[in-house]
C-alpha cells in the first residue's frame, strides 16, 4: 500500500499560539493506514486513523481540523487532562492538615484541573523518534499553586505506535511537595468515523468492572461504597449495545443525561483489559487496556450541536463516547477510595493502550 512508503513520523506547522509561537503537528504510523496525530497544545490526540472491514482507515476520534478552534473553545476533545481529571467536590481537599482550595470551574466542584488545565497549556516537544517504534515525547512543568495545587509538578506524556494497529500512551509525574495527581485522555471516539454522521448508540460495548459510582446532582460519588452494576442499566460486564437502556427511567441516568459515571475496575496487576468496544457498520473493534483503578464512561450526554467539529460537522449527543482511564472522582476527599496522592522521591505513572481490531 501507499502508506507503507510514508516516513513512519512527519512534524509540521499546524498554527500559531497568541504570541506567535508555533504549535507542530506530529503524525506516528504504524500499519494499513493506521497513524496518530498529536498536537503539543493540550498533548491533544488531534487524529487516530484506523482501517476498517474493508481495509478504508478513516479518522475515528472528534476534533477541529483548524488549531484556531482548539484556542477557542474548551471542549476536551482529545486533550490530556490534568492535575486532577474529573472532579474534586467543594474545588476543596486537605492534605496533611492544610486546606487546599482549589478553581471552582464547574459550581461548587473542579474539573479537569480548574478553567487553565493541563488542555489548554503548550507541551514542550522533547523528543521524536521512529525507532524502534514511532513516539513523540511531551513535557509541562505545572507550578506550585497552579490552579491551587501544590507541589511543583513536572509531568510527561508519550504516545507510542506500540503496535501496527496500537497506540499506547503513558503519563508520569513527579513533585516536590506532597500532592494529588491524576492525568487520562479525553478523547472522543465514533468507531465509524469521525465524519460518519452516525450516532454511536448501537457500538457494542464491554466494562470489565462489577461495581460502579452512583453521583449526586453535581456528578460527586454519593456516599457509602460503590454500587453494583448487577440489575441495573450500569451493567456492561458482557457486551450491550451503548444505546440498549440509556433511555431507562433510572435516577442515575438522569443525572448524566445518560451515562457518566466511574466504573471500579475488577483489580489486577499491571496492564489489563478495562474495555472493548465493537462498531457493527464498520467492524472496527478497539480494546482499552489500563493499569488505573477506574474508568469514566461517557456517552456524549452533552454535545448539543453548538460545538462546530472537524468537517463543519455539528457534535449532537451521542455522537461519540469517552473511555477516561484514571483514578476514581473526588479520591483526595474521600479516604475510602484508593489514594490519588504523589510523595517527593515516587514516580506517578499511568499506561493506557488503545488495541485496534476487526470483527
Amino acid at each position: 500500500m501507499a502508506a507503507t512508503n510514508k516516513p513512519r513520523v512527519e512534524r509540521a506547522a499546524f498554527g500559531r499560539m497568541p504570541d506567535g509561537t508555533v504549535v507542530e503537528r506530529i503524525t506516528l504510523r504504524g500499519a494499513d493506514g493506521f497513524e496518530a496525530g498529536i498536537i503539543p497544545y493540550g498533548a491533544v490526540l488531534h487524529t487516530l486513523h484506523v482501517p476498517d472491514r474493508s481495509g478504508k482507515s478513516e479518522d475515528v476520534v472528534l476534533g477541529h481540523d483548524e488549531f484556531d478552534d482548539y484556542l477557542a473553545q474548551r471542549k476536551f476533545l482529545g486533550a490530556t487532562i490534568g492535575r486532577y481529571a474529573n472532579r474534586i467536590a467543594g474545588a476543596r481537599f486537605t492534605l496533611d492538615g492544610a486546606a487546599i482550595r482549589l478553581d471552582p470551574n464547574n459550581e461548587p466542584n473542579m474539573l479537569h484541573g480548574g478553567n487553565e488545565g493541563f488542555d489548554r497549556k503548550l507541551w514542550c516537544i522533547v523528543e521524536v523518534k521512529e525507532a524502534p517504534e514511532p513516539a513523540v515525547v511531551l513535557d509541562y512543568a505545572s507550578a506550585d499553586g497552579e490552579g491551587g495545587f501544590p507541589g511543583r509538578l513536572q509531568a510527561r506524556v508519550i504516545y507510542r505506535v506500540s503496535g501496527p494497529t496500537e497506540l499506547s500512551l503513558t503519563f508520569e509525574a513527579t513533585t516536590d511537595a506532597p500532592t494529588v495527581v491524576n492525568l487520562t485522555n479525553h478523547s472522543f471516539f465514533n468507531l465509524d468515523g469521525a465524519l460518519s454522521e452516525s450516532q454511536i448508540l448501537d457500538h457494542r460495548l464491554r466494562i470489565v468492572a462489577d461495581h460502579f459510582l452512583a453521583t449526586d446532582a453535581t456528578s460527586i460519588p454519593l456516599p457509602g461504597p460503590p454500587r453494583p452494576v448487577v440489575g441495573t442499566p450500569f451493567d456492561f460486564r458482557e457486551m450491550q449495545p451503548i444505546g440498549a437502556r440509556i433511555r431507562k427511567d433510572d435516577e442515575q441516568l438522569r443525572r448524566g443525561r445518560g451515562y457518566d459515571h466511574n466504573y471500579c475496575l475488577i483489580s489486577g496487576d499491571g496492564v489489563r483489559l478495562a474495555a472493548r468496544v465493537e462498531a457493527p457498520r464498520s467492524g472496527r473493534v478497539m480494546e482499552l487496556l489500563t493499569n488505573q483503578a477506574g474508568l469514566q464512561f461517557y456517552s456524549g450526554n452533552f454535545l448539543d450541536g453548538t460545538l462546530s467539529g472537524k468537517g463543519g460537522r455539528l457534535y449532537r449527543q451521542s455522537d461519540a463516547f469517552c473511555l477516561e482511564p484514571q483514578a476514581w472522582p473526588d479520591t483526595p476527599n474521600r479516604s475510602d477510595f484508593p489514594s490519588a496522592r504523589l510523595d517527593p522521591g515516587r514516580l506517578y505513572r499511568h499506561e493506557t493502550v488503545y488495541r485496534f481490531s476487526l470483527v
